[in-house]
């Protein structure tokens, strides 16, 4: 007869709130026989740590999974249910399958193990602090791969957050296709261009 393995994982979110490219979900399984050190909330680490960080969570972790919602899910959906369904993928992807889950906030996604919402877990949860990293290295890798395509915008500097900068480039140039239509500051630009 087969161990029976209980692997719970963490997830988190990154990129809810800007007004640009999608939302990222990671689910991370850490093995308690490899300590990873420093593990903490991706917005109170460098982004230099953080990428530190991700090669060895990638390297230590029984299994990790990263996965997003589009920008035109987002605007489909609404960005609360795009971030649950980033979450759902990212679970779904890990191999081998978590057994349970705990999720960074206040709702959990649609899953078909046991989940536990823990607000402000990325702080209390080293899993969760883990997955924070790797959504939030995702996110930003794809923000500056935009931005390569896109310089006029900054995203290599704002990572399409509400900024005076991206703000001044929106006026300038409009709405690309990665900005989130359903979004307040960019519905009403798109308005006035009507």
């Amino acid at each position: 007869m087969e161990p029976c393995f209980e692997y719970f994982c963490g997830v988190d979110e990154a990129g809810r709130g800007p007004l640009a490219g999608p939302v990222y979900a990671a689910a991370v399984i850490l093995d308690p026989a490899q300590p990873i050190v420093g593990l903490a909330d991706s917005k109170k680490l460098s982004e230099r740590r953080r990428e530190t960080l991700e090669i060895e969570i990638k390297s230590k972790a029984v299994a990790w999974a990263v996965a997003f919602a589009s920008v035109d899910e987002i605007d489909r959906i609404n960005i609360l249910q795009a971030t649950l369904l980033a979450m759902q993928r990212a679970v779904n992807a890990l191999s081998p399958a978590a057994t349970s889950a705990l999720i960074d906030g206040n709702r959990c996604p649609l899953l078909n193990i046991p989940a536990r919402a823990i607000i402000r877990g990325d702080a209390s949860e080293g899993a969760i602090s883990a997955a924070s990293i790797l959504a939030k290295t995702a996110r930003d890798a794809e923000m500056r791969r935009i931005h390569a395509d896109f310089p006029h915008y900054g995203l290599d500097r704002h990572k399409g957050y509400d900024t005076a900068v991206h703000r001044a480039a929106l006026a300038k140039y409009g709405p690309a296709d990665f900005h989130r239509r359903s979004f307040a500051p960019i519905r009403a630009l798109l308005s006035r261009e009507i």
